[in-house]
């Protein structure tokens, strides 16, 4: 029996349908986006969008109307069709392409070269509704009005427009601190705003039916509102909240698909579950939304795992995501500001927002004011929320980006110094050795005006990040993990292709200043606190309970300011 292939970097429906790659049915929201003219849907990166443009050309394009049925036979849209399936001309943009200098004029002149080979690929492709017409123009927004005028006078298919990227070029120029470039481009005479002028007349119109519209950031389509005010912002309404990226089941549904497809040990199943859980998942676009997984980086992790497989891969994080950090420094502005918010993060585990914030449209200038930077990370994907007051990081992945920045811009030495311990605990396994290692050479570089900021959070988070970073290849580590008795700090599991096999290390982190280690007196004691105990066993019945064949560890360690720490074996 033929596999079906992990769709990683796939964002072609028909290439994806024909080749045998798995697929996650979204099709029903096409009824919800049926019922606007020109939505805006905004997601961070690598969470589907261009699949998602290429999956409403395929169902909309008038020329693929034979090849329906292969396309879409077996999903849920192919069973229940709307009346517009297949009755449109598609013009499917990409703004992604346009070259960004500091010129606006040679910015015109990129994207119209990219536009003119997109018109000239649509009238060659829809050569029968086009056969006596012809441009007499080069400016790309005469050419479109020009092919309205020409749709309407002979009442051809409704054109339907998928912009997608809308805003990344602008983002650039933004990022950049390119201001003044970006209002000019952004402004009332602009080539760009004029293009979008031509698309809301052609929707009123009616010579265009349909525009859909996607990217990252609300900022761009804010400030040519005035050219285009038809423009109708759905990132944030309840019924699109899990239009893109997968839901808990969905993944639930592909894994074990997957498993029984590849014929792997179904006893890894809920190992993988839990893993891809806790690094993966956590994305809520919503206070109250379900949770949701970034789609192209769990195919990522998938791909690996199958190629490998079943075993578990070395590295759990897109390297494509790791560029992201990029977006960090630039929206800081000064390297003051980058550290400011890096150590409310890793210290606190925290930001919090303004619920008045979160709209779905704000201009240039609020996305750089220090008090917005909840917002501003939550478009790009890097802050989800906890609750109506706090933003959070969704999952293990932006938790080691981020304490892998903290170091960075801490100038916290990572990569040397720590060869012997990590060698030696792989040999004799005493996390006590580890954690102490760990102190004497990362501890010791906190930056002074850190010192009194240190915490339980902060502990495990950098012990966390180091340890990804020399111990991937045999185990997998974790923070923070929700059970039913509470949220356990700190995980070590052996993989289980590995000799270590189905070991498994619980850690409680608590945190003391000196005032009040001397008075519980934390240094004299022989034994932890008797409720600490009692929580890391009751993670560690929750575990057993889904996990009876671990050999379970369990471990109490006390931090006193940043001086020293106490470090206990529970029995």
């Amino acid at each position: 029996m033929r596999k079906n292939k992990i769709p990683y970097g796939i964002s072609n429906f028909e290439e994806l349908k024909g080749n045998d790659y798995y697929f996650v049915d979204k099709t029903r929201y096409i009824f919800e986006l049926e019922k606007y003219k020109a939505p805006v849907f905004l997601r961070p990166r690598r969470f589907g969008k261009t699949l998602w443009c290429s999956i409403l050309e395929c169902y909309y394009d008038i020329n693929k109307k034979n090849d329906f049925d292969k396309l879409f036979g077996d999903t849920f849209i192919g069973k229940n069709p709307t009346d517009e399936r297949n009755q449109c001309l598609i013009l499917r943009l990409n703004f992604s392409k346009v070259s960004i200098t500091s010129d606006l004029l040679k910015i015109e002149k990129s994207f119209n070269s990219e536009c003119r080979n997109i018109v000239r690929f649509f009238l060659a492709y829809y050569k029968d509704y086009f056969a006596n017409f012809t441009l007499t123009t080069e400016n790309i927004s005469d050419k479109l009005s020009q092919i309205l005028s020409f749709i309407k006078e002979n009442n051809l298919p409704k054109l339907y427009i998928i912009i997608d990227e809308y805003d990344n070029f602008s983002n650039q120029l933004i990022l950049s601190q390119q201001t003044g470039l970006y209002e000019n481009l952004t402004g009332n005479d602009s080539f760009f705003k004029t293009f979008f002028k031509v698309i809301k007349a052609g929707v009123e119109d009616l010579s265009i039916r349909r525009v859909y519209i996607t990217g990252v950031l609300p900022i761009t389509m804010d400030d040519l509102t005035s050219g285009f005010n038809i423009a109708k912002f759905i990132t944030l309404n309840e019924q699109f909240l899990s239009m893109l990226g997968f839901t808990q089941n969905e993944v639930e549904e592909y894994l074990e698909f997957i498993f029984e497809d590849n014929n792997f040990y179904t006893s890894n199943l809920e190992t993988i579950k839990v893993l891809l859980k806790n690094y993966y998942y956590g994305y809520k676009f919503s206070v109250t939304a379900e949770e949701l997984y970034n789609s192209t980086i769990v195919s990522n992790f998938l791909q690996d795992f199958v190629m490998g497989n079943g075993k578990i891969p070395l590295e759990f994080i897109d390297p494509n995501l790791k560029t992201d950090v990029s977006w960090i420094r630039r929206l800081t502005l000064r390297e003051e500001n980058a550290k400011e918010m890096l150590e409310k993060l890793i210290f606190d585990g925290e930001l919090s927002y303004d619920q008045n914030m979160i709209s779905s449209s704000f201009n240039m200038n609020q996305f750089f004011e220090k008090n917005f930077y909840p917002v501003s990370l939550f478009y790009l994907g890097m802050l989800t929320f906890r609750d109506d007051y706090t933003m959070i990081f969704p999952n293990q992945t932006m938790t080691k980006i981020f304490a892998d920045y903290f170091n960075i811009i801490e100038k916290i030495e990572v990569s040397s110094g720590y060869t012997d311990y990590f060698r030696q605990f792989i040999k004799d396994l005493d996390l006590e050795k580890l954690f102490a290692g760990y102190w004497e050479t990362y501890v010791k570089q906190i930056p002074a005006q850190c010192f009194d900021k240190a915490n339980e959070n902060f502990f495990r988070t950098t012990f966390y990040e180091l340890c990804t970073r020399y111990l991937s290849r045999n185990f997998i580590l974790n923070v923070e993990v929700n059970y039913p008795s509470g949220r356990s700090d700190w995980e070590l599991l052996g993989k289980y292709h590995t000799e270590y096999k189905n070991l498994k290390y619980i850690v409680e982190f608590k945190h003391f200043s000196k005032v009040k280690a001397q008075k519980l007196k934390i240094q004299e004691l022989q034994k932890p606190f008797e409720e600490d105990v009692i929580q890391v066993q009751n993670y560690a019945a929750d575990i057993i309970r889904d996990f009876p064949e671990y050999d379970i560890s369990k471990f109490v360690i006390y931090t006193i300011s940043a001086e020293t720490f106490r470090f206990f074996k529970v029995k």
